[in-house]
């Protein structure tokens, strides 16, 4: 391989540069990011950290906490604003691609493409950096994946070191933590189909137990994350209830299921998450197929992959649309726990080329372009329509403030949780001046029933207005 390595790491360093600059650019937008970051916000306020809250005294029962203690830490180093929020999970993010490119020159490849390829690929930049519960999913799937393999591996190198294993379960209890029993499946879904391509269908059982240390790392994962949902549980009951028969079996079972607490589920045509990876893993999800095919003679010959990593990492991969091909609750995220292979794939198929190929750079340039251009359209107003950080730019602090109608998230979030969704209006027979939030036909009802001397302060691209009034 004779790729031009100061352009490579350019391109490289530019993307990371240019999502870690983005990460204040652009506002909290309802529903997702607003939420969790309004959740972390209320964790410091309260100084809850068991049980993330949904609003005040309202339990957060549909993921586990680590996606909200990571933006908490955020806020506690940097303040309530957006860059706090996000930019844990962009060092999740960061951490994943060091990893996995540590791992990729360890089994004799490129670490500098496998980290490119990440970074530039478009689910991966866009979660490296935003506030969800994905990135830490993904790191703990790539921590007990890395683990997996090298303990297996030591083996097959007569080196056994179960050390890797127990790192495998601590990547397992990250996960855990992050999204529940899910990494399991996710785990399994990829290494007991591998085990039995390796071993047979006897062997893989008796490799497992041989190789791994099930019972001592399964105790180490248990005392990790266990201690967490014990306290949950005391603290809500019913928590686990709805998290694992709920979140686990009803959402991945129910198409559109309706039992969803906190917002609606996400009813697609089983199978979607297919169509979902083809252009959430743009650009390098249209490179990968086309490699595979024109270097199908090369594999085994120029390119040597040995021990099963191929199949490992291919298996990684599609685990994720494996599992949720049979779900109609879904979203383009859930595919990102596959994605770090998808960095050491491309590493592989790419390792005997010879020349410089420009191609390669041009792939790798197109997301920081897009994310370029992404946060200047939403800069150019489009994040105002889908957040009310700008209203709250322009509300007086010091005024009590309530909204007419809905309350999104980001008006909880800008307004430091200070302004209140109106649920009794007799609140304001007693207030001599209040700010109203909300669409002017329905603000505009309540200020002629209840009399009151209205200005509108800012109308914003949500078409939600700000008024300030007074009793008459």
């Amino acid at each position: 391989m004779n790729f031009n390595r100061v352009h490579l790491w350019a391109i490289l360093g530019a993307a990371l540069f240019i999502r870690l600059l983005s990460l204040g650019a652009y506002p909290l937008m309802d529903t997702t990011e607003a939420r969790y970051g309004e959740m972390a916000r209320l964790m410091i306020e309260t100084g809850n950290w068991v049980t993330p809250q949904f609003d005040y005294g309202v339990p957060f029962w549909g993921k586990p906490p680590l996606f909200t203690w990571m933006s908490a830490y955020g806020i506690e180093a940097f303040g309530v604003n957006e860059f706090a929020v996000r930019v844990p999970h962009w060092l999740a993010g960061i951490v994943v691609i060091v990893m996995m490119a540590m791992f990729a020159r360890r089994m004799g490849y490129s670490g500098l493409i496998t980290a490119l390829v990440l970074a530039t690929c478009g689910i991966f930049s866009i979660a490296a950096g935003a506030v969800m519960t994905d990135m830490a999913l993904t790191l703990g799937m790539t921590i007990a994946m890395i683990g997996f393999y090298l303990c297996w591996l030591s083996y097959e190198q007569q080196k056994p070191n179960q050390a890797w294993g127990y790192i495998g379960f601590f990547g397992l209890a990250i996960g855990l933590l992050a999204k529940g029993p899910l990494v399991i499946v996710l785990m399994g879904l990829a290494v007991f189909p591998w085990l039995v391509i390796q071993h047979g269908l006897l062997g893989a059982f008796k490799q497992l137990w041989r190789r791994f240390p099930i019972v001592f790392g399964t105790l180490l994962m248990l005392v990790i994350a266990l201690p967490w949902y014990v306290m949950a549980e005391n603290a809500t009951p019913g928590f686990i209830d709805y998290f694992i028969v709920g979140e686990h079996f009803k959402r991945f079972l129910v198409s559109g299921w309706e039992g969803d607490l906190y917002g609606s589920a996400h009813d697609e045509v089983r199978g979607t998450i297919w169509l979902f990876w083809a252009y959430s893993a743009a650009p390098w999800s249209i490179v990968l197929p086309a490699l595979l095919w024109f270097k199908r003679k090369a594999l085994g010959s120029a390119i040597s992959v040995k021990n099963g990593l191929l199949s490992l990492l291919i298996l990684w991969l599609i685990a994720p649309l494996i599992l949720f091909t049979f779900s109609g609750n879904i979203l383009p995220a859930y595919v990102l726990p596959g994605i770090p292979a998808l960095g050491v794939l491309i590493a592989i198929l790419v390792s005997d080329i010879t020349g410089d190929p420009k191609w390669f750079k041009v792939v790798a340039s197109i997301v920081p372009v897009l994310l370029i251009a992404a946060v200047s359209y939403i800069q150019l107003g489009t994040g105002d329509k889908k957040s009310d950080k700008v209203i709250f730019s322009m509300a007086d602090p010091s005024v009590e403030t309530y909204y007419v109608g809905k309350r999104p998230f980001s008006g909880q979030f800008y307004s430091y949780g200070k302004a209140k969704q109106l649920t009794d209006e007799s609140v304001l027979d007693s207030l001599e001046k209040v700010q109203l939030i909300g669409h002017k036909e329905e603000v505009n009802l309540l200020v002629q029933e209840k009399s009151l001397n209205c200005i509108i302060e800012f109308t914003s691209k949500s078409r939600r207005s700000l008024y300030r009034c007074e009793a008459n």
